[in-house]
């Protein structure tokens, strides 16, 4: 039989059929990001361009959100008005700026931890492996103060991000914090080590429910980098402890790599989606044929499932 050379045309072809899986009537596709080829059994190969074959093959990791919170996403934007031209899950996006190449080909777990969703993504021999999102994040630790110590969210938010901690047992006994009121004056006072408590018990049932939906696939066994953890609530202090003590391998607070024109402020962890949507959006222009203007890429916090 004869061999024929495979070309980007043949790429392209794999590409779309990957597109043609099936997902849960209810979602939108997303993204299919490569993670390796196959050629007439040969595995494990990464770029087959010039190769000689008869049947190429790859595999493919899928994203797929909510059909109806990225339609309802897409028309708030429009509002203001901006154009969309696509839409990127939120941890893919971070990982473009929180991650080396050489990171993503030892092995890391991105977690990238917003206002309303945690989400990851997991690479391993450079290839996304995992993905997905988890219901919980910023907002639900902040309403938890709220309702605990019974204050108004804009204020327990404010204690959250000037005061609070996921480590328990660091404080003196009957360390209290003082609630200033709207005038900035001494107010309402209330125990240290029973805020961190609030905001602990919150972070640790979002790291074990993610450690459980890690563990069903066995790839957390194969990072070699760590974990590396962005968005907003990220700044929490201690939460790198805590992420090491429940899935018991190395972590730390990321931002984004240095970038030309980067300023220090945007290496902030809470910009990283926002800084990796640029990057993104640079390779997916490069990719594209031109068109006139630039187009806006959009990400919102949308669930990603494998």
């Amino acid at each position: 039989d004869d061999y024929e050379e495979i070309d980007e045309q043949d790429i392209e072809d794999v590409k779309i059929n990957a597109r043609e899986v099936s997902i849960p009537a209810q979602n939108a596709f997303l993204h299919s990001i490569i993670q390796h080829y196959h050629v007439d059994g040969q595995d494990g190969v990464l770029n087959p361009v010039g190769m000689l074959g008869q049947k190429l093959e790859a595999d493919f990791h899928i994203i797929h959100g909510v059909r109806t919170r990225i339609q309802n996403t897409i028309r708030c934007v429009k509002e203001l008005p901006l154009e969309v031209e696509d839409v990127v899950f939120n941890a893919l996006a971070s990982a473009q700026v929180v991650l080396t190449q050489q990171q993503k080909n030892l092995g890391a777990l991105v977690i990238d931890i917003g206002g309303g969703t945690t989400d990851f993504i997991l690479y391993v021999d450079g290839a996304v492996k995992q993905s997905g999102t988890i219901g919980i994040g910023g907002d639900h630790i902040t309403n938890d103060i709220s309702m605990g110590l019974r204050i108004p969210m804009a204020r327990a938010e404010k204690l959250k991000i000037d005061e609070g901690s996921v480590i328990l047992g660091n404080c003196l006994p009957g360390e209290t914090v003082v609630l200033k009121d709207d005038s900035g004056f001494a107010g309402k006072e209330v125990e240290r080590e029973t805020l961190n408590t609030i905001i602990h018990l919150r972070v640790r049932e979002t790291f074990e429910l993610l450690k459980r939906t890690l563990d069903e696939e066995s790839f957390i066994n194969f990072i070699g980098e760590g974990i590396f953890i962005t968005g907003g609530c990220s700044l929490l202090r201690g939460i790198d402890n805590l992420a090491e003590e429940i899935f018991e391998i190395p972590a730390r607070v990321a931002h984004a790599q240095t970038m030309s024109g980067l300023t220090s402020a945007f290496q902030n962890p809470q910009f990283s989606t926002a800084i990796g949507l640029i990057k993104y959006a640079q390779a997916v222009q490069a990719e594209r044929p031109q068109r006139r203007g630039f187009g806006r890429i959009f990400s919102r916090f949308l669930p990603g499932i494998r």
